[in-house]
């Protein structure tokens, strides 16, 4: 049963890899004079999305949560293991799941070499992603100095405004709403950013816990702070006529799953950083600066700073 699962599902062609899956392991050969960069994430039911949600979706996110970490580092993504856990062998549902996984995966010409599968009393979903960069030229979360600017890409709050508005905390239109739900479900890695960013950020990280938890683990890896304008914070259109509400700007500020990047950069870069952006058709935008002094102040539009309850995501709070 398992093994025929794994064939029909979850066996391609892997033209990058020496050898797939079938084997005890996997075998491939990076590119000679290439780094590798390794990353791996669980998507938990229950914890990380609800029993109802969709099959294909979840393929897909599984996927992207783990790009956006090679994102983050401008690595070129090249091949991945699956790790399932599953109550029952659905051969439908995982028809489905295969299918967004791919969509992701091959978009991003990543293969598929192996993985395991096991009966749970939950879905559990484990994927680890392998990519390649040249040595010495990662994006790491320590190069930040102080008198930089601070960027991110993309929209932030959407996800967690969707999460918030489904778990009823916070009140949105519908039209409102349906402009939201899809970051919530179907995320999307910056891979061509990151890469396009390679040589031009001094750090960087991908937003998945919340902007203002994972922006300060740049800080601290850099020893420096810095000031946010909440202002200049790119925010979905649909979310503007909201951000009165509490529960919006935590969304905001500390709502995570956005899987967009937040990096840092010398000012002189600014030109290059919009053109390479422009290239890859991402937006991007500055919303503020480090300084010496150690820890993260959000200032409002009058300048005053804003008192920021929860900064992000805890994965061990009840």
């Amino acid at each position: 049963m398992e093994f025929d699962l794994i064939a029909r599902h979850f066996t391609r062609a892997t033209p990058g890899a020496v050898l797939g899956v079938g084997d005890d392991c996997a075998l491939v050969s990076p590119t000679p004079g290439k780094q590798l960069a390794v990353t791996t994430d669980l998507l938990i039911e229950g914890r990380h999305f609800m029993p109802q949600d969709g099959p294909a979706g979840l393929g897909h996110k599984t996927a992207a949560v783990n790009l956006s970490d090679l994102a983050a580092m401008g690595a070129t993504p090249r091949w991945a293991t699956l790790q399932i856990a599953l109550p029952a062998a659905d051969d439908a549902w995982l028809a489905a799941y295969a299918r967004g996984l791919f969509r992701m995966l091959d978009g991003h010409g990543c293969e598929l070499v192996g993985g395991d599968t096991t009966r749970a009393d939950v879905r559990t979903f484990g994927l680890t992603v392998i990519g390649e960069i040249d040595p010495g030229r990662a994006l790491t979360r320590s190069g930040a100095r102080p008198g930089e600017d601070v960027w991110v890409s993309g929209a932030i709050g959407s996800a967690a405004l969707a999460l918030a508005y489904r778990q009823g905390r916070l009140f949105m239109e519908q039209i409102h709403a349906a402009q939201v739900l899809p970051a919530l479900y179907l995320p999307t890695p910056r891979v061509e950013l990151g890469r396009a960013l390679v040589g031009l950020a001094s750090a960087a990280i991908d937003i998945s816990d919340g902007l203002c938890a994972d922006l300060g683990h740049i800080l601290a890896r850099s020893g420096v702070g810095a000031e946010l304008d909440f202002a200049a914070v790119p925010v979905p259109e649909a979310a503007r006529g909201y951000l009165h509400e509490a529960a919006a700007i935590e969304a905001v500020l500390a709502g995570g799953d956005d899987y967009e990047l937040c990096f840092t950069a010398p000012a002189p870069q600014r030109a290059a950083i919009e053109a390479a952006a422009a290239a890859v058709g991402v937006r991007v935008t500055r919303i503020g600066t480090t300084r010496a002094r150690a820890g993260l102040d959000v200032r409002d539009a009058q300048g005053k700073v804003m008192p920021v309850a929860r900064t992000g995501y805890d994965h061990f709070a009840t």
